[in-house]
């Protein structure tokens, strides 16, 4: 029974799971009740603003009325201190200018009303991409609950952040590729708002032959790009360029914060790794991936075929395939842990399976804390081990063997 009890799980059955979720889902309403509950003219007990991250994107959208550069660092620290000053509490500004179009609605709008408004439309895309694969997944856990329950949804709303945006795009353009192949490359150019996700994405398409997708996720993301020039004017690249270097410097010196960062490089940088090291793990950490998702694409069977098993791999993958990524973005793995959810309901889950889809859920709520106060980077580990039962799962399927593997 001991080598059962975390190789199979038998005893994780719908039951203890719908408690589970239960649960943390009562976990999260009473944390969000807490923190806005013990807030003070909307700055919470710990001194942020809340939806700290969002006043950078409010900021930029108030610059772009002024018509300010939101790439001048000076001005968009100058810019968001007039409506919150706190020390330490600034947060840059690094979307390319693609995102600017997003940006400008709220610069209409009062801060609070601004949060509001993004989070419930970015939310809504994000609930409708998640429903597809939900209803596919057929696990007959309610989708509310799935969603009140995901560690990860409250740190995107507590930090008013894209991931609900970007991951929306994503998993839903990841759905649609196989029957709707020119919205599919509509919604995957207008993801390239946030790129580093969407590295492993052209490998995928070109493998299996989606010309129509990549047409229309070319001409989607050229379009946003002339758009945000004609808009904004052409030097706001120029200034997203420099704007970038600042990026690279930020995350690579550590002033994002390592233990905010779920990456291999990230971690490797929390345990003492020096640089060199560092950016060497998550290299082969990245070439490894891509060549098991393209490997995974030009299987006998596979080449030219688009199917649920490859989009939800390379959607797990995804956050392992970039040293940029943060605890907010785990959202993604909402869209491969339902595929691999109703594929072991329906033919029975392999070993360690329950496991990687317990870990994958939970470790967002525990990995920043581990990280920030132990320096114990438990994210990247966990993304290992879930990609490598969705790669074992997705390629069975490609071979036609989608039972249960002793």
């Amino acid at each position: 029974m001991g080598a059962d009890f975390l190789k199979r799980m038998d005893w994780l059955g719908a039951a203890r799971v719908t408690g589970y979720l239960r649960l943390f889902a009562v976990l999260a309403a009473v944390m969000l009740a807490w923190l806005v509950g013990t807030s003070h003219g909307g700055v919470d007990a710990n001194g942020y603003l809340l939806g700290s991250d969002f006043i950078s994107f409010w900021t930029t959208g108030h610059m772009l009325f002024a018509h300010g550069d939101p790439y001048d660092g000076a001005a968009h620290i100058a810019a968001q201190r007039t409506y919150f000053s706190a020390e330490g509490a600034y947060t840059a500004f690094y979307y390319p200018p693609s995102f600017l179009p997003f940006c400008w609605p709220l610069g209409g709008l009062p801060y609070f009303p601004a949060l509001g408004a993004w989070l419930l439309m970015t939310g809504a895309l994000y609930l409708g991409a998640v429903r597809c694969w939900w209803e596919r997944a057929a696990s007959g856990v309610p989708l509310w609950l799935l969603f009140a329950a995901f560690p990860a949804v409250p740190i995107v709303v507590t930090h008013g952040q894209t991931a609900f945006l970007v991951c929306g795009l994503l998993g839903l353009g990841a759905w649609l590729v196989p029957t709707r192949p020119w919205i599919a490359g509509a919604l995957f150019g207008l993801a390239t708002i946030k790129p580093q996700f969407g590295l492993l994405l052209p490998l995928v398409l070109v493998a299996t032959g989606q010309w129509r997708v990549i047409a229309s996720a070319c001409i989607t993301a050229a379009a946003l790009a002339l758009l945000s020039a004609w808009a904004f004017g052409a030097q706001a690249w120029i200034g997203w360029l420099g704007a970038s270097e600042r990026a690279q410097a930020a995350m690579a010196h550590g002033q994002i914060g390592y233990g905010k960062m779920m990456s291999p490089f990230a971690g490797m940088r929390l345990i003492g790794a020096s640089m060199g090291l560092s950016y060497a793990v998550q290299g082969l950490v990245t070439l490894a991936v891509a060549g098991l998702v393209l490997w995974a694409c030009l299987r006998k069977g596979r080449a030219g075929a688009w199917t649920p098993g490859l989009a939800a791999l390379m959607l797990a993958g995804a956050p392992l395939a970039t040293p940029y990524v943060l605890d907010y973005d785990m959202v993604l793995l909402a869209f491969p842990m339902l595929w691999l959810v109703g594929e072991g309901l329906r033919s029975g889950f392999a070993p360690y399976e329950k496991l990687a889809l317990v870990l994958a859920f939970a470790a967002p709520a525990l990995a920043r804390p581990l990280a920030l106060g132990f320096d114990i980077p438990v994210m990247p580990l966990v993304l290992v081990l879930f990609f490598g039962v969705v790669w074992r799962r997705a390629t069975s399927e490609a071979s036609g063997h989608s039972r249960a593997i002793p």
